[in-house]
Parts: structure tokens; sequence; C-alpha cells
């Protein structure tokens, strides 16, 4: 392909369709009309030699060579147009922006009181929104820019976001402190048949759940919540167990009648990381909230 002969405006016309996946919704994304859109899009394939979107049963879907284009075109595109809008600095100790933070109450507890105690040092007048992470990756946000950064425990990172290691924590039981079945420990054979609270957590399962399935084993749970921070609430008042990470463990034995015991198997550690999308690292202020985040981990 000759780039000399390329069509600029297609680029944006791609990566309309990419984001749309639908030929009218991409021409309304650029106020074009659909027989433009449709034009554009058979450029694209005569230059790229390569069909784009196919027609499949879930509606129009990009090839593998559509998918492996579209971040660098769109990458391109936010560089293109940062270079013609120069960003003014961005100065925390006068801008009243919001950054918007998707993550679980695990990690709003261990981050949220000590970066708050930050800004209002550093950056008095900076806002911050937290949203609920749920049990995928808010790809679609981050890109959007409906989420600066996620931060959680993420099996895997899609390729199309940068991410930054953050923490790491490990897991341990948690029971109330007079619990009739326990002492210092627990054996496998007592982790099993005791009544158990799961917390998800924003997974649809964890690091537990896969040793038993490993070991073909099952535990005895009787509540489920996506929430860590009710959970050491109702073990304190029953004989329940909840596993939960060191962290929120040591808090909670210090305001409640609770105690620790170590897993009675070898799980290890896990990592938390901090995500986000390229589209929008290149921002001073994007530059600035990340290295907050790092620097109180």
């Amino acid at each position: 392909m000759n780039i000399a002969n390329f069509d600029l405006n297609l680029l944006r016309a791609f990566d309309a369709l990419m984001r749309e996946r639908n030929v009218s919704r991409a021409a309304q994304r650029m106020s074009l009309s659909q027989p433009a859109m449709s034009n554009a899009l058979s450029r694209l394939r005569d230059l790229l030699e390569d069909p784009v979107l196919v027609r499949t049963s879930r509606g129009m879907q990009p090839t593998p060579k559509a998918l492996d284009l579209e971040t660098p075109i769109r990458n391109a595109l936010s560089a293109i147009e940062q270079s013609l809008v120069p960003e003014a600095d961005f100065d925390p100790a006068t801008s009243d922006q919001t950054f918007h933070v998707a993550t679980t109450d695990y990690v709003e507890m261990l981050l949220l009181p000590k970066l708050i105690k930050h800004l209002d040092k550093v950056a008095p007048k900076v806002k911050l929104k937290i949203h609920a992470l749920g049990l995928d990756i808010p790809e679609a946000e981050l890109e959007e820019g409906v989420f600066d950064f996620a931060v959680g425990r993420f099996a895997q990172v899609p390729n199309r976001l940068l991410s930054e290691f953050w923490l790491s924590d490990n897991l341990v039981c948690l029971v109330r402190d007079d619990h009739p079945w326990f002492d210092d420990s627990i054996s496998v054979q007592q982790f099993l048949e005791v009544e158990q609270i799961w917390v998800s957590g924003g997974q649809r399962s964890g690091v537990v759940d896969a040793w038993l399935k490993k070991n073909n084993l099952t535990r005895n749970v009787a509540y489920t919540t996506p929430n860590f921070l009710m959970a050491p609430h109702i073990v304190a008042q029953t004989d329940m167990l909840v596993v939960t990470p060191s962290a929120i463990a040591q808090e909670y034995v210090k305001k409640m009648p609770l105690k620790i015991l170590p897993m009675p198997m070898e799980l290890g550690s896990f990592d938390l990381y901090t995500l986000w999308h390229p589209f929008h690292a290149g921002t001073s202020a994007h530059h600035w909230f990340r290295a907050q985040l790092m620097m109180l981990n």
C-alpha cells in the first residue's frame, strides 16, 4: 500500500467503525451519511486488502487484521490531536479536575484514607470519584475516558490496556476470637466443614476455589457477597469464617473481637495492578495522578 495515496480521513472512519461495529452508528459518530460511511468502508477494504468488518450471527465483527490495526491507529489519531491542540500544563495546586477510579471496596479501604489525606495537602481542589469494579475489566470505560484508572486483581490484562504493579497481599482466614472450633490454626478438613462467607470481590472465582477444584474438594459456603467490608461484621457475631486479604483482616482485628488464622493450604500471594488506556496516558494530569497512586502503595 502506498501511504502517499492514503486519505487520512479514512483513519477516523476506521476508528469509528471499530468502536461501533456498525456502519450506521459509525456514520452518526462522524456526522456522515450512511452511504458516505459505507463508501469509506469499501475504500478501507480495498486499501488494506482485508474485509475489516464481517457480518456474523453476533453482528458485524472485526477481522484479525483490523484488530491488530485498531490500537496503533487510535494511538496515532490521539497523538495527532494532542499535537494540534497542545495541553495546558497540569498544576495540582490549582486544578479542580475530577479523577475517576474503578476499584473494589478492598482497595478503597487500603488506598482512600491515604490518598485523600495526601490530595488534601498537595491538590486541595482535585476531586475523586470511585466507581464499583465489576466482574469484567472495564476496557470500554477506560478507552472512552469514563474511568481514568482501574485498580484491582486481574487474571489477565487485555493487550489494549497498560498496567503497573501496585501491591501484593495474601489470604488469611478470619473468625471470631472465641470460635469453638479453632485456637490458632485450622485444618483442611475443618476448612471444608465450617460455614463460610464467600466474597467475590469482583471475581467469578478465586484462588481458594481453584485449589479446591484441583483437589476435588468443596467448601461449605453459606453466604455470598461482592463486598469484603461487611463480612467481618457477620463473622464477629456468628460461627462463620471468611477468607479475606491479610490487609483487611489486620485492620478489623484491631476494632472487633476477631482473630486471624493462616490458610490451611499453600496459596502464595496475589498481586494488585493499576490499569489505564494508552489513549489517555499522554496527558500531564494522567501522569501526575498515576504517580500519586504508585507512591501510596
